[in-house]
């Protein structure tokens, strides 16, 4: 089941909006927002906690505690029901709409009975949006281009939502008598950002029992359809799921079968055919005879069809056929590849963790080094000072981690929007690292964008351009920017480009890591970690990175410290 924290979180989200879009004070509705991101990015279970133990959680006091508890006793909240009851179902989800607020989705509903996307899609094509204060033809604009990427999400989740899902139910099957092997396949299995539906592969030899289990699942809300091979289901969780039982003899070929992707599956059915054989979910055959040749696992598939084992999410159709004939292929870095995370906050700024919780949680990963990176005062927001800063260098300085773990003392700079930083070098000089990242001014030129970015890896002290394109997946696209030009300055200037492990973020995506790949650029995995439970999500950066084709070599924080100083001193003195 999904943690408590999670669903406690969204509840939270959901009260502060539906507070927003009634006209309740904005400062309880921030009140609930930070408890939203308190409560989902603490460490503990919010279940095994009494109300002693809520109320320590920053920002939790006695109301939304007790509010916490009867979640928890009723999973519901009678107040979030009583303003639900009062707004339209579809007034809310206007509100997912890229650069909608609560108060102009009410607006819409009120003046003009707008409760549903496709309502306000047909509204600002017809123009009676115009006549409302507030919206004119740059807002319109701004609306569809919101509607499109609404409409682009689908029914996907983000990877984080699905694999969690997954691995619950790989690991409940698993259990079920008679199964031999059990594990998810198809796009998640690739490490695609988005996920539209879940496939999970079993072996046993027969059906009956695991089907079963399959449909009995706590989170199951609807069979969709269930057979000897194939049985699918809706979950609580915004997803379907694809159940498929074959023999334990045929597990390999359905792998690489039921992992995809189509278009790479076609390219090796097409050289299986060129040797006169037959590729299908149970094994490769001898077209003439049908005799099963190999099945077993997707090494012996590989081989047989004359390729070396290839990554899952390597395959796409982007080369990787060719290069595995070619002895081409990369050897993809993995998250046992690095050493330590770059980039990561703490309840100085807009952390939720202390420093020394996020310290020990760094070391209990294994890291040979951790960077503490918050923001600087550009972002007013934070209220960071020269003096906090200092302060919280001298406690980074005395902080002793076990395993001989190097602490980095360093800081996520702004980009403003000439390209500026916040501090003067003579400031950055006694930084380990900076990461420099844009916060605002989204909607720049792209020539300005372009010469922005490109000044910021100019810098002599900005070693890491933090999420490049800024989008939020689903939420905020990237910036119009020449990336090319871009990734050309920080091949040149020696700066890294980072590739944000947050599941809303994943920026670099991994087509702009392969772009900026052939340019020479040095990358870095970073969680971005606001808490501590956010450090865990370097494995989709990892993912993200393997899709990018990127070996250790080209990760910096896969390096040793004393490389990765050496690194950092962007050639300077």
């Amino acid at each position: 089941m999904a943690r408590a924290n999670d669903e406690i979180a969204a509840l939270f989200r959901e009260y502060a909006d539906l507070i927003s879009i009634t006209g309740g004070d904005a400062f309880r509705a921030r009140v609930y927002e930070k408890a939203a991101r308190a409560i989902g990015g603490h460490h503990t279970d919010v279940s095994t906690l009494d109300a002693k133990g809520l109320k320590e959680i920053p920002g939790v006091g006695r109301s939304i505690a007790e509010k916490v508890e009867e979640y928890l006793a009723s999973g519901g909240v009678a107040a979030v029901e009583e303003l639900r009851a009062r707004i339209p179902a579809g007034v809310r989800r206007l509100t997912a709409i890229p650069s909608l607020g609560p108060r102009k989705a009410l607006m819409l509903y009120e003046e003009l009975g707008i409760s549903s996307v496709d309502e306000l899609a047909d509204a600002i094509h017809e123009e009676r949006l115009r006549d409302l204060k507030g919206f004119g033809p740059r807002t319109e604009e701004n609306l569809l281009h919101g509607i499109d990427l609404l409409r682009s999400a689908g029914g996907r989740v983000h990877i984080d939502v699905a694999a969690e899902l997954a691995e619950e139910v790989v690991a409940a099957l698993s259990e079920v008598g008679g199964v031999q092997r059990c594990a998810y396949a198809g796009s998640l299995r690739r490490g695609r950002e988005t996920i539209g539906d879940i496939d999970v592969l079993v072996a046993a030899r027969t059906s009956g029992p695991v089907t079963k289990a399959f449909t009995e699942l706590p989170y199951v809300t609807e069979v969709i359809g269930s057979g000897e091979k194939k049985t699918s289901v809706r979950t609580d969780r915004g997803l379907s799921v694809d159940l498929r039982v074959v023999p334990k003899d045929s597990w390999g070929a359905a792998m690489l079968y039921f992992t995809g992707s189509k278009a790479h599956n076609i390219k090796i059915r097409e050289r299986a055919v060129h040797q006169k054989l037959k590729l299908s979910e149970y094994g490769l055959f001898d077209a003439e005879s049908g005799k099963k040749i190999v099945s077993r696992t997707e090494e012996d598939v590989y081989a047989r069809l004359g390729l070396p084992w290839i990554a899952p999410t390597l395959r796409e159709d982007r080369g990787e056929i060719e290069a595995g004939l070619d002895g081409g292929l990369p050897e993809p870095v993995t998250e046992a590849d690095l050493r330590g995370d770059l980039h990561t906050h703490t309840d100085l700024t807009d952390g939720l963790a202390a420093l020394e919780d996020m310290v020990a949680a760094a070391t209990e990963r294994g890291y040979a080094y951790y960077a503490i990176t918050d923001h600087a005062p550009d972002l007013y927001m934070q209220r960071m000072t020269d003096e906090r800063m200092l302060a919280q260098r001298e406690q980074v300085r005395a902080l002793k981690p076990s395993r001989g773990m190097r602490l980095l003392h360093g800081v996520e700079l702004n980009i403003g929007p000439d390209g500026g930083v916040d501090w003067p070098d003579d400031f950055l000089a006694d930084f380990d690292l900076c990461v420099a990242s844009v916060h605002s001014h989204f909607t720049q030129d792209r020539e300005t964008l372009t010469r922005r970015l490109v000044r910021a890896c100019e810098n002599p002290y900005v070693n890491i351009i933090g999420h490049p394109t800024t989008r939020l997946i689903g939420k905020r696209p990237g910036i119009d920017a020449d990336l090319d030009e871009v990734f050309a300055a920080c091949a040149r200037t020696g700066t890294a480009l980072e590739i944000n492990a947050h599941p809303d973020r994943l920026d670099l995506g991994d087509e702009h890591i392969l772009r900026a790949r052939r340019h020479g650029v040095r990358f870095a995995i970073d969680s971005d970690a606001h808490a501590v439970p956010h450090l865990a999500h370097m494995r989709y950066g990892v993912a993200t990175a393997q899709r990018g084709w990127l070996t250790k070599d080209d990760v910096i924080n896969t390096w040793t410290l004393t490389r990765l100083k050496r690194f950092l001193r962007k050639g300077r003195a």
